[in-house]
């Protein structure tokens, strides 16, 4: 049986079997080797060497720390993700250009960089920590911190994840359903969301995975402090330090577990959501 195109049309890129091999290739080069190497170190453990590795209390404080303050940072990203793409799409204003622009700034921006700025924003002295310390609201150094820099490094996930499909997704939709009298609610609930659905919860989905291996942007703002505000990636960092790689190579692969469980559900979803309307519009 062939996999490929029988037809005679001419295609600009090369056939299936060069797209294939080289496709293939760096595939193994850029994603399997690594998880390879990380397989290899984690095969030399025993059973109970991995489970008392990857569930030491701190490693575990970790987990929670991690878990939790990408959990917030990823539904606060929803709703903000969700109101930014709705601005770049149904308006146009001075300065939108710039601002579609920002978006994509936690891309281009290195991670230490946005950490260390974060950092000093956010501090007591800072151009936005002073006037929070006035309610007694700390967020450098804090779990907070590590909120904030999970979300600025994860929202363009859900920025332009979403702004497709507005794009796609006309206003003659929302015009249509107002005309039938329904109220502004009615329509983004009844007429808007059902579209955007998937892509918002796949956006949110990728913003979570992001914040999970975070490690610049958040050891310079969490202040690293034992079962308070350590993450998951300072622990693999920590253990590497120690030339202790099994034991970095363990915990790497529950972040890995965790990340490639989402990707599959996110690829479920899609494929779900396509199944039922019959593919994409």
């Amino acid at each position: 049986m062939a996999f490929y195109r029988s037809d005679n049309s001419k295609r600009v890129l090369p056939g299936f079997s060069i797209s294939l091999g080289s496709s293939l290739f760096f595939i193994s080069l850029v994603i399997l080797l690594p998880i390879t190497g990380l397989v290899v170190q984690v095969a030399g453990l025993s059973l109970a060497q991995y489970w008392a590795i990857i569930s030491d209390p701190r490693v575990v404080a970790s987990y929670k720390v991690t878990a939790s303050a990408a959990a917030v940072a990823s539904v606060f990203n929803l709703f903000f993700g969700l109101l930014m793409a709705w601005i770049l799409t149904r308006y146009r204003f001075p300065g939108r250009v710039l601002l579609d622009g920002l978006m994509d700034l936690p891309f281009a921006l290195p991670t230490a960089v946005a950490g260390l700025t974060l950092a000093a924003v956010f501090s007591t002295q800072g151009w936005f920590g002073q006037y929070l310390a006035l309610w007694d609201l700390k967020v450098s150094y804090t779990w907070l911190g590590i909120v904030v820099a999970m979300t600025f490094t994860s929202v363009p996930f859900v920025v332009r994840t979403v702004q497709p499909v507005l794009e796609e997704f006309g206003p003659e939709y929302e015009e249509a359903s107002a005309t039938l009298g329904a109220s502004p609610l009615q329509t983004f609930f009844k007429v808007i969301l059902p579209e955007i659905k998937p892509a918002l919860l796949t956006g949110t989905a990728l913003a979570f995975t992001r914040s999970l291996g975070e490690f610049g942007a958040v050891i310079f703002i969490a202040g690293n402090l034992p079962w308070q505000t350590e993450v998951t990636s300072l622990m693999i960092f920590v253990r590497l330090q120690e030339f202790d790689y099994a034991a970095a190579a363990a915990i790497a692969s529950v972040v890995l577990l965790v990340s490639l469980v989402l990707l599959f559900v996110i690829n479920g979803m899609q494929q779900r959501y396509q199944h039922i309307t019959g593919g994409p519009k």
